[in-house]
Protein backbone atom coordinates (compact mmCIF):
# COMPACT_ATOMS: atom_id res chain seq x y z
CA UNK A 1 0.00 0.00 0.00
CA UNK A 2 2.71 2.76 0.70
CA UNK A 3 4.11 2.74 -2.40
CA UNK A 4 0.41 4.89 -3.64
CA UNK A 5 1.53 7.51 -0.79
CA UNK A 6 2.73 10.66 -2.22
CA UNK A 7 4.87 13.21 -0.92
CA UNK A 8 3.48 15.51 1.00
CA UNK A 9 3.89 19.42 0.36
CA UNK A 10 7.02 20.77 2.05
CA UNK A 11 6.61 22.63 5.74
CA UNK A 12 7.92 26.29 4.50
CA UNK A 13 9.32 26.40 7.92
CA UNK A 14 10.99 23.06 8.52
CA UNK A 15 12.54 24.01 4.75
CA UNK A 16 13.98 27.40 6.28
CA UNK A 17 15.20 25.09 9.59
CA UNK A 18 17.22 22.92 7.34
CA UNK A 19 18.96 25.60 4.62
CA UNK A 20 19.81 27.15 7.98
CA UNK A 21 21.49 23.87 10.05
CA UNK A 22 23.09 23.77 6.28
CA UNK A 23 24.48 26.88 5.98
CA UNK A 24 27.98 27.11 7.07
CA UNK A 25 28.88 30.76 7.95
CA UNK A 26 28.94 31.53 11.42
CA UNK A 27 26.97 34.65 11.19
CA UNK A 28 23.82 33.66 10.04
CA UNK A 29 20.83 34.20 11.70
CA UNK A 30 17.96 32.63 11.84
CA UNK A 31 14.37 34.74 12.14
CA UNK A 32 12.46 31.91 10.98
CA UNK A 33 11.92 29.15 13.76
CA UNK A 34 8.62 30.38 15.52
CA UNK A 35 10.53 29.80 19.13
CA UNK A 36 11.56 32.11 21.58
CA UNK A 37 14.93 32.88 22.66
CA UNK A 38 17.11 34.40 24.98
CA UNK A 39 20.17 36.48 24.39
CA UNK A 40 22.47 33.65 23.62
CA UNK A 41 20.25 31.94 20.92
CA UNK A 42 18.65 29.32 23.33
CA UNK A 43 15.02 28.90 24.66
CA UNK A 44 15.69 28.53 28.19
CA UNK A 45 13.55 26.68 30.67
CA UNK A 46 11.88 28.57 32.86
CA UNK A 47 12.97 29.11 36.53
CA UNK A 48 9.76 28.42 37.89
CA UNK A 49 9.22 25.65 35.53
CA UNK A 50 12.48 24.04 36.97
CA UNK A 51 10.59 24.27 40.34
CA UNK A 52 7.34 23.11 39.63
CA UNK A 53 9.12 19.92 38.39
CA UNK A 54 11.42 19.37 41.62
CA UNK A 55 7.86 19.84 43.21
CA UNK A 56 5.99 17.22 41.24
CA UNK A 57 9.79 14.60 41.46
CA UNK A 58 9.54 15.02 44.97
CA UNK A 59 5.76 14.24 45.46
CA UNK A 60 3.96 12.35 42.81
CA UNK A 61 3.34 8.87 43.47
CA UNK A 62 1.74 7.62 40.10
CA UNK A 63 2.55 8.38 36.76
CA UNK A 64 -1.20 6.38 35.92
CA UNK A 65 -3.23 7.82 33.27
CA UNK A 66 -5.36 10.95 34.35
CA UNK A 67 -9.20 11.36 32.94
CA UNK A 68 -9.81 11.49 29.08
CA UNK A 69 -10.29 14.99 29.19
CA UNK A 70 -7.20 15.92 31.53
CA UNK A 71 -7.18 17.07 35.04
CA UNK A 72 -9.78 19.37 36.33
CA UNK A 73 -6.95 20.66 38.32
CA UNK A 74 -5.37 22.10 34.96
CA UNK A 75 -9.06 22.81 33.36
CA UNK A 76 -9.59 25.07 36.19
CA UNK A 77 -6.35 26.67 36.58
CA UNK A 78 -5.95 27.58 32.99
CA UNK A 79 -9.68 29.07 32.77
CA UNK A 80 -8.80 30.77 35.50
CA UNK A 81 -5.99 32.95 33.54
CA UNK A 82 -7.59 32.60 30.12
CA UNK A 83 -10.79 33.43 30.93
CA UNK A 84 -10.48 35.62 34.58
CA UNK A 85 -13.24 34.77 36.66
CA UNK A 86 -15.98 36.65 33.58
CA UNK A 87 -17.73 33.18 32.83
CA UNK A 88 -19.39 31.01 35.10
CA UNK A 89 -17.75 27.54 35.69
CA UNK A 90 -21.16 25.87 34.63
CA UNK A 91 -20.88 27.41 31.40
CA UNK A 92 -17.24 25.96 30.55
CA UNK A 93 -16.59 22.61 28.89
CA UNK A 94 -12.79 21.98 28.82
CA UNK A 95 -10.27 19.16 27.52
CA UNK A 96 -6.51 19.21 27.96
CA UNK A 97 -4.61 18.61 24.49
CA UNK A 98 -1.39 17.52 23.41
CA UNK A 99 -0.01 21.23 23.03
CA UNK A 100 -2.05 24.31 21.08
CA UNK A 101 -2.02 22.26 18.11
CA UNK A 102 -3.66 19.52 19.15
CA UNK A 103 -6.36 21.94 20.90
CA UNK A 104 -7.00 23.84 17.65
CA UNK A 105 -7.67 20.26 15.83
CA UNK A 106 -9.75 19.00 18.47
CA UNK A 107 -11.77 21.97 18.52
CA UNK A 108 -12.12 21.45 14.75
CA UNK A 109 -13.02 17.93 15.35
CA UNK A 110 -16.12 19.33 17.35
CA UNK A 111 -16.70 21.81 15.40
CA UNK A 112 -17.41 19.37 12.77
CA UNK A 113 -19.03 16.72 15.04
CA UNK A 114 -21.51 19.39 15.90
CA UNK A 115 -22.51 21.14 12.23
CA UNK A 116 -20.42 19.07 9.21
CA UNK A 117 -22.01 22.19 7.42
CA UNK A 118 -20.52 25.41 9.53
CA UNK A 119 -17.45 26.81 7.70
CA UNK A 120 -14.90 28.08 10.03
CA UNK A 121 -13.24 31.57 8.39
CA UNK A 122 -9.52 32.02 8.80
CA UNK A 123 -7.38 35.23 8.25
CA UNK A 124 -5.38 35.57 5.47
CA UNK A 125 -2.54 35.67 6.80
CA UNK A 126 -2.58 33.19 9.69
CA UNK A 127 -0.58 30.48 11.20
CA UNK A 128 0.00 27.34 8.39
CA UNK A 129 -1.49 25.27 10.95
CA UNK A 130 -4.94 26.52 10.29
CA UNK A 131 -6.15 26.20 7.50
CA UNK A 132 -4.39 22.51 7.13
CA UNK A 133 -5.87 21.47 11.04
CA UNK A 134 -9.63 22.76 8.99
CA UNK A 135 -8.50 20.65 6.11
CA UNK A 136 -7.58 17.74 8.23
CA UNK A 137 -10.57 17.62 9.66
CA UNK A 138 -12.98 17.79 6.60
CA UNK A 139 -13.97 21.09 8.47
CA UNK A 140 -14.91 23.70 5.25
CA UNK A 141 -12.93 27.09 5.77
CA UNK A 142 -13.14 30.13 4.12
CA UNK A 143 -10.07 33.05 4.06
CA UNK A 144 -10.77 36.64 5.13
CA UNK A 145 -8.92 39.70 4.84
CA UNK A 146 -6.58 40.42 7.24
CA UNK A 147 -3.37 41.94 6.95
CA UNK A 148 -2.43 45.68 5.20
CA UNK A 149 1.29 44.70 3.91
CA UNK A 150 2.02 48.27 2.85
CA UNK A 151 0.69 49.92 6.39
CA UNK A 152 1.71 47.16 8.47
CA UNK A 153 -1.97 47.36 10.13
CA UNK A 154 -5.33 45.30 9.94
CA UNK A 155 -7.51 46.15 6.93
CA UNK A 156 -10.62 46.59 8.39
CA UNK A 157 -12.49 47.45 5.76
CA UNK A 158 -11.50 43.94 3.82
CA UNK A 159 -11.92 42.10 6.58
CA UNK A 160 -15.57 43.13 7.78
CA UNK A 161 -16.22 42.79 3.98
CA UNK A 162 -15.25 39.45 3.36
CA UNK A 163 -17.08 38.43 7.06
CA UNK A 164 -20.49 39.85 5.61
CA UNK A 165 -20.52 36.35 3.55
CA UNK A 166 -20.43 34.64 6.73
CA UNK A 167 -23.53 32.70 7.81
CA UNK A 168 -25.42 32.35 10.72
CA UNK A 169 -23.85 29.54 12.13
CA UNK A 170 -20.55 30.40 10.98
CA UNK A 171 -17.14 30.47 13.20
CA UNK A 172 -14.73 33.26 13.18
CA UNK A 173 -11.27 32.39 13.85
CA UNK A 174 -9.78 35.11 15.82
CA UNK A 175 -6.03 35.39 17.36
CA UNK A 176 -6.42 36.42 20.85
CA UNK A 177 -2.95 38.21 20.91
CA UNK A 178 0.06 38.77 19.09
CA UNK A 179 -1.35 38.02 16.23
CA UNK A 180 0.46 35.24 13.89
CA UNK A 181 2.54 36.16 11.56
CA UNK A 182 1.15 39.75 11.01
CA UNK A 183 2.47 40.60 14.45
CA UNK A 184 -1.36 43.45 14.02
CA UNK A 185 -3.45 42.48 17.04
CA UNK A 186 -6.99 44.12 17.79
CA UNK A 187 -7.34 47.39 19.61
CA UNK A 188 -10.29 47.32 22.48
CA UNK A 189 -12.94 48.81 20.10
CA UNK A 190 -11.76 47.03 17.32
CA UNK A 191 -12.75 43.61 19.97
CA UNK A 192 -16.34 45.67 20.88
CA UNK A 193 -17.27 46.25 17.34
CA UNK A 194 -16.19 42.17 16.37
CA UNK A 195 -18.45 40.94 19.35
CA UNK A 196 -21.56 42.95 18.07
CA UNK A 197 -21.08 42.06 14.58
CA UNK A 198 -20.86 37.83 15.67
CA UNK A 199 -23.42 38.67 18.20
CA UNK A 200 -25.70 40.25 15.37
CA UNK A 201 -25.22 37.63 12.89
CA UNK A 202 -25.11 34.63 14.98
CA UNK A 203 -21.42 33.79 14.40
CA UNK A 204 -19.23 31.78 16.87
CA UNK A 205 -15.83 33.36 17.65
CA UNK A 206 -12.80 30.92 17.85
CA UNK A 207 -10.22 32.33 19.46
CA UNK A 208 -6.64 30.87 19.50
CA UNK A 209 -4.35 32.18 22.46
CA UNK A 210 -1.28 30.66 21.83
CA UNK A 211 1.33 33.76 23.21
CA UNK A 212 -0.64 35.16 26.03
CA UNK A 213 1.98 37.48 28.04
CA UNK A 214 4.04 38.43 25.42
CA UNK A 215 2.21 41.36 24.20
CA UNK A 216 1.05 44.06 26.87
CA UNK A 217 0.52 41.53 30.18
CA UNK A 218 -1.00 38.16 30.76
CA UNK A 219 -4.85 40.35 31.95
CA UNK A 220 -4.05 42.57 29.05
CA UNK A 221 -3.81 39.98 26.39
CA UNK A 222 -6.90 38.27 27.22
CA UNK A 223 -8.99 41.42 27.46
CA UNK A 224 -10.49 41.35 24.20
CA UNK A 225 -11.26 37.28 24.41
CA UNK A 226 -12.51 38.15 27.73
CA UNK A 227 -15.00 40.28 26.37
CA UNK A 228 -16.32 38.03 23.57
CA UNK A 229 -17.07 35.72 26.37
CA UNK A 230 -18.79 37.94 28.77
CA UNK A 231 -21.07 39.20 25.89
CA UNK A 232 -21.70 36.45 23.79
CA UNK A 233 -23.78 33.07 24.11
CA UNK A 234 -20.87 30.86 22.98
CA UNK A 235 -17.56 30.84 22.09
CA UNK A 236 -14.72 28.16 21.28
CA UNK A 237 -10.91 29.06 22.86
CA UNK A 238 -7.44 26.88 22.07
CA UNK A 239 -4.37 27.61 24.46
CA UNK A 240 -1.51 26.55 24.51
CA UNK A 241 1.48 26.98 27.48
CA UNK A 242 4.30 25.83 25.37
CA UNK A 243 5.12 30.11 24.94
CA UNK A 244 4.21 31.34 27.76
CA UNK A 245 5.76 28.88 30.33
CA UNK A 246 8.51 27.57 28.03
CA UNK A 247 6.95 24.26 27.59
CA UNK A 248 7.30 23.63 23.67
CA UNK A 249 8.30 19.58 23.62
CA UNK A 250 6.04 18.83 26.84
CA UNK A 251 2.74 19.46 24.73
CA UNK A 252 0.54 21.46 27.56
CA UNK A 253 -2.47 22.69 25.56
CA UNK A 254 -6.15 23.24 26.77
CA UNK A 255 -9.83 23.54 24.57
CA UNK A 256 -12.51 24.99 26.12
CA UNK A 257 -16.28 26.17 24.92
CA UNK A 258 -17.91 28.43 26.70
CA UNK A 259 -22.20 27.63 25.95
CA UNK A 260 -24.92 27.65 27.85
CA UNK A 261 -25.52 25.85 31.30
CA UNK A 262 -27.75 23.22 29.83
CA UNK A 263 -25.52 22.47 26.81
CA UNK A 264 -22.60 22.34 28.89
CA UNK A 265 -22.60 18.51 30.10
CA UNK A 266 -23.29 17.05 26.68
CA UNK A 267 -20.35 19.18 25.42
CA UNK A 268 -17.78 18.38 27.80
CA UNK A 269 -18.53 14.52 27.29
CA UNK A 270 -18.02 14.83 23.59
CA UNK A 271 -14.77 16.61 24.12
CA UNK A 272 -13.90 13.60 26.44
CA UNK A 273 -15.31 11.41 23.96
CA UNK A 274 -13.09 12.77 20.83
CA UNK A 275 -10.27 12.83 23.13
CA UNK A 276 -10.64 9.12 23.29
CA UNK A 277 -11.20 8.63 19.77
CA UNK A 278 -7.68 10.10 18.83
CA UNK A 279 -4.96 10.70 21.99
CA UNK A 280 -6.52 8.40 24.32
CA UNK A 281 -5.36 10.18 27.65
CA UNK A 282 -4.27 13.48 26.66
CA UNK A 283 -0.26 14.26 28.23
CA UNK A 284 0.06 15.37 31.77
CA UNK A 285 3.58 16.20 32.47
CA UNK A 286 3.35 19.85 30.94
CA UNK A 287 -0.01 20.23 32.35
CA UNK A 288 0.55 19.26 35.80
CA UNK A 289 3.78 21.69 35.79
CA UNK A 290 1.37 24.68 34.94
CA UNK A 291 -1.28 23.63 37.35
CA UNK A 292 1.22 23.39 40.13
CA UNK A 293 2.89 27.05 38.88
CA UNK A 294 -0.68 28.91 38.48
CA UNK A 295 -2.07 27.41 42.13
CA UNK A 296 1.25 28.18 44.25
CA UNK A 297 1.93 31.89 44.65
CA UNK A 298 5.41 32.09 44.99
CA UNK A 299 5.83 30.13 41.85
CA UNK A 300 3.40 32.00 39.95
CA UNK A 301 4.95 35.43 40.77
CA UNK A 302 8.18 34.29 39.48
CA UNK A 303 6.90 33.11 36.87
CA UNK A 304 4.69 35.95 36.20
CA UNK A 305 8.55 38.27 36.41
CA UNK A 306 9.96 35.50 34.03
CA UNK A 307 7.32 36.46 31.48
CA UNK A 308 8.06 40.03 31.99
CA UNK A 309 11.44 39.58 31.47
CA UNK A 310 10.50 37.70 27.78
CA UNK A 311 7.97 40.14 26.90
CA UNK A 312 10.30 42.66 27.36
CA UNK A 313 13.52 41.50 25.51
CA UNK A 314 11.28 41.03 22.52
CA UNK A 315 9.64 44.78 23.23
CA UNK A 316 13.57 46.20 23.22
CA UNK A 317 13.84 44.08 19.92
CA UNK A 318 11.72 45.75 17.96
CA UNK A 319 11.89 49.09 19.21
CA UNK A 320 15.73 49.03 18.40
CA UNK A 321 14.87 47.54 14.94
CA UNK A 322 12.30 49.90 13.79
CA UNK A 323 15.09 52.35 15.35
CA UNK A 324 18.01 51.20 13.17
CA UNK A 325 15.78 51.07 10.27
CA UNK A 326 14.46 54.29 10.32
CA UNK A 327 18.32 55.26 10.03
CA UNK A 328 19.56 53.00 7.78
CA UNK A 329 16.07 54.20 5.33
CA UNK A 330 15.45 57.93 6.15
CA UNK A 331 12.03 56.91 6.32
CA UNK A 332 9.49 55.47 8.64
CA UNK A 333 8.74 52.40 6.07
CA UNK A 334 9.36 49.81 9.01
CA UNK A 335 7.91 52.28 11.65
CA UNK A 336 5.17 49.77 11.88
CA UNK A 337 7.80 47.28 13.70
CA UNK A 338 7.61 48.84 16.89
CA UNK A 339 3.75 49.17 17.84
CA UNK A 340 3.07 45.45 16.64
CA UNK A 341 2.50 42.96 19.16
CA UNK A 342 4.16 39.62 20.04
CA UNK A 343 7.29 37.48 18.59
CA UNK A 344 5.91 37.73 14.65
CA UNK A 345 6.08 40.84 12.34
CA UNK A 346 5.93 40.26 8.04
CA UNK A 347 8.19 42.99 6.37
CA UNK A 348 6.90 41.63 2.78
CA UNK A 349 8.79 40.54 0.00
CA UNK A 350 8.97 38.48 -2.93
CA UNK A 351 10.53 34.98 -3.47
CA UNK A 352 13.48 36.57 -5.13
CA UNK A 353 13.88 39.29 -2.17
CA UNK A 354 13.90 36.84 0.70
CA UNK A 355 16.26 34.38 -1.39
CA UNK A 356 18.86 37.29 -1.32
CA UNK A 357 18.28 38.27 1.87
CA UNK A 358 19.48 34.71 2.58
CA UNK A 359 21.95 34.01 0.09
CA UNK A 360 23.53 37.27 0.33
CA UNK A 361 23.42 38.46 3.73
CA UNK A 362 22.71 35.29 5.55
CA UNK A 363 19.67 36.26 6.89
CA UNK A 364 16.95 33.94 7.22
CA UNK A 365 13.02 34.51 6.71
CA UNK A 366 10.05 32.34 6.24
CA UNK A 367 8.34 33.32 2.42
CA UNK A 368 6.11 36.62 2.88
CA UNK A 369 9.36 38.24 4.82
CA UNK A 370 7.52 36.91 8.07
CA UNK A 371 9.83 37.46 10.87
CA UNK A 372 10.68 35.93 14.57
CA UNK A 373 11.85 38.87 16.68
CA UNK A 374 12.82 37.00 19.28
CA UNK A 375 15.70 35.31 16.75
CA UNK A 376 17.45 38.55 16.80
CA UNK A 377 20.36 39.74 19.26
CA UNK A 378 21.47 43.06 20.33
CA UNK A 379 24.75 42.79 18.22
CA UNK A 380 22.84 41.76 15.15
CA UNK A 381 20.54 44.57 15.05
CA UNK A 382 22.12 47.01 12.48
CA UNK A 383 23.05 44.01 10.16
CA UNK A 384 19.87 43.01 9.96
CA UNK A 385 18.42 46.46 9.45
CA UNK A 386 21.22 47.18 6.84
CA UNK A 387 20.60 44.22 4.94
CA UNK A 388 16.38 44.51 5.16
CA UNK A 389 17.22 47.89 3.93
CA UNK A 390 19.45 47.17 1.17
CA UNK A 391 16.60 44.10 -0.32
CA UNK A 392 13.03 45.74 0.90
CA UNK A 393 13.07 49.11 1.48
CA UNK A 394 11.70 50.44 -2.22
Amino acid sequence: MFHKLTPPPPDAILHVMQMFRDDPRSDKIDLGVGVYRDATGLTPVMRAVKAAEAHLVATQDSKGYVAMAGDTAYHAAMADLVLGGVVDTDRIAAAATTGGTGAVRQAMELIHTADPAAQVWISQPSWPNHPALAQSTDVPWRPYRYYDVQSGGIDRTGMMADLENARPGDVVLLHGCCHNPTGADFTESDWADMAAFLDKRGLIPFVDIAYQGFGDGVDADAAGLRHLAARLPRLIIAASAAKNFGLYRDRAGLYMVICPPEERDTTQAMMAWLNRSSTGFPPDHGARVVTTILNDPAMKAQWLDELGEMRARVNSLRAALATALRRQTGSDRFGFLGAQKGMFSILGGTDAQIARLRDDFGLYLVGGGRMNIAGLNEPAIDRVATAIAAVLAD
